[in-house]
């Protein structure tokens, strides 16, 4: 790690060097403020909390002396790691893979390809993590430094955000690591309103790298709390036909600042768990996709008599639900009940759901009267290809729901919290309603770790030898990784687009079914990686 001291009236590091090296300056104590800053920029410094109050000395007095303007930037320069570039976001490790000066190129790149789009407004928004504020301050300053008009929403959930990018403007970026450990952070984005990814994102990493960007005068930025407004839009359109009594399990993550309120705003009586925003995540992981992370949420719900347990991930986008009686309902059995609604509005419409959903989906879909449709994993893809097809509903394993019917098509934990209720408040027992959703016996999400670039090359494999391996009745998908169905349950390997590792799932109808299946795809599996070692998904 450098320091970096560069663009100060169009001259770089070694035009700093020389012009300090030509100065001499008079006395002891200058000369050495001199050194460190010449010593700076020719090797470098571990760590830049070391020497910050030296060379800051030691600027200063260029700045005076060398009759320098204070332009004189010291930081951390951009390193890049291409790791952080994910298929459907940016994510890393703070501060060794993703810090300030990353935030910063990201803002002016992101701020280019907007103005090249014909885009010059951005909303930017942060979740509750401990490095939010510094990256978001320093993605505001590259945005402006592109010309665009920054409105600053401030510490939001992920959907409020995208909230803004519908309402205020079309473009915006969160600053957000969702579930994942409390050292990661990253960016989720929004272009012309759509969700972009895959060769957009790399896009953005080819310009941070170039440093191609356009500057340009006439950045701004402006606050605006949208907390009012989003609540006002969910609660005008939601009606509950009863009360209910509810717990709220926000994880410590952003969503424990608004969903609260909001489920009170519609009439619910409410009863919070760990809603004080906490970057250390103190209680438990905001990751309702695993059932660890569940446990106070049921354990609440038995000492309370609550009807029903809402918890939330991180960043507000996912959903997890839990019964009275303590069972987990699952996304897929959620967008069955989801499905049915929707479908008695807009009959006959395409309902999108993810490769990882159970077998049971489709066909309660198509009893609804819709077209199901099982598409790639990944939100933005989702989102993409609902926009594509125009459907009202979609929906993955991982918790991330999209209404398009009635809302804008966005990921949103709380609405479709809210959304579950309203449907839940026609029925005296909206456990029993939950409780008798079609379900199979499932394994948890399941990875198999991989050497970097192996999970895609395995997955070909497996797509080439499917056919031969299982003959019908089996019925053999390839549009993401290789998914294998059976009259009474499936398998799936398929590539993580975000981590080197493999993907399986597996669902049987009965015990019998589950581990059959299991065994079979295991089998396939280990005959194109014999090392393949199955560990259940930590993240």
């Amino acid at each position: 790690m450098s320091l970096n001291i560069k663009d100060v009236k169009g001259q770089d590091q070694g035009q700093f060097q020389a012009r300090l090296q030509v100065h001499q300056p008079r006395n002891q104590e200058n000369r050495a403020k001199n050194h460190v800053l010449r010593k700076a920029c020719r090797h470098g410094v571990e760590r830049v909390s070391q020497v910050v109050g030296d060379i800051s000395q030691a600027c200063a007095y260029a700045s005076t002396h060398l009759k320098w303007p204070d332009k004189v930037i010291l930081g951390v320069p951009m390193q890049l790691s291409s790791s952080i570039f994910k298929a459907y976001d940016i994510r890393g490790v703070v501060p060794s893979t993703l810090n300030e000066a990353v935030a910063e190129g990201l803002g002016k790149a992101f701020g280019s390809a907007a103005r090249a789009a014909g885009e010059t407004v951005v909303a930017v928004g942060r979740d509750g993590r401990l490095s939010g504020p510094a990256l978001s301050t320093a993605l505001i300053k590259g945005l402006m430094g592109a010309g665009i008009e920054v409105i600053d929403v401030g510490m939001v959930t992920t959907p409020m955000l995208y909230f803004a990018a519908h309402t205020l403007c079309r473009s915006g970026i969160q600053v957000t690591g969702s579930h994942n450990p409390k050292d990661y952070n990253g960016f989720k984005m929004v272009l012309g309103g759509r969700a972009i990814y895959g060769d957009e994102i790399q896009g953005l990493r080819r310009t941070m790298e170039a440093e191609s960007w356009v500057l340009q005068m006439g950045g701004s930025v402006r606050q605006v709390n949208i907390e009012a407004a989003y609540q006002s839009r969910i609660v005008g359109d939601i009606k509950l036909a009863r009360p209910f009594k509810i717990v709220v399990d926000s994880g410590n993550g952003v969503a424990g600042a608004t969903a609260p309120g909001i489920f009170r705003a519609l009439g619910c009586e409410v009863i919070e768990l760990f809603s004080e925003v906490d970057g250390n995540f103190p209680n438990h992981h905001p990751d309702p996709s695993k059932p660890e992370n569940l446990r106070d949420l049921m354990a609440a719900l038995k000492s309370t008599g609550a009807e029903l347990g809402l918890a939330f991930d991180g960043d507000g986008d996912r959903l997890g639900i839990v019964t009275n009686d303590g069972n987990n309902i699952y996304p897929d059995r959620q967008m069955m009940l989801f499905a049915q609604d929707v479908l008695s509005r807009v009959p006959g419409a395409t309902i999108l759901f993810d490769v990882k959903c159970s077998q049971r989906l489709a066909p309660a879909i198509a009893a609804a009267g819709g077209v199901p449709l099982m598409y790639k994993t990944g939100h933005s893809l989702v989102k993409a290809k609902m926009k594509e097809i125009d459907s009202p509903l979609g929906g993955e394993m991982s918790g991330h729901i999209f209404f398009k019917e009635r809302w804008y098509g966005f990921d949103d934990g709380t609405y479709a919290g809210c959304r579950l209720l309203e449907i839940l408040s026609k029925h005296p027992d909206g456990n029993a309603v939950l409780n008798a959703l079609p379900t199979s016996f499932s394994t948890p999400e399941l990875n198999v770790a991989c050497a970097e670039g192996e999970p895609h090359r395995v997955t070909s494999e497996l797509q080439a030898k499917a056919a031969a391996t299982f003959p019908a009745p089996a019925v053999i998908s390839d549009i993401d990784g290789l998914r294998v169905d059976w009259p009474d349950g499936f398998g799936l390997v398929r590539a993580s687009n975000t981590t080197p590792v493999l993907v399986l799932r597996f669902e049987g109808q009965t015990p019998e079914a589950l581990h059959r299946i299991e065994t079979a795809m295991m089998d396939l599996l280990r005959s194109v990686k014999p090392d393949a070692k199955v560990a259940q998904a930590a993240h």
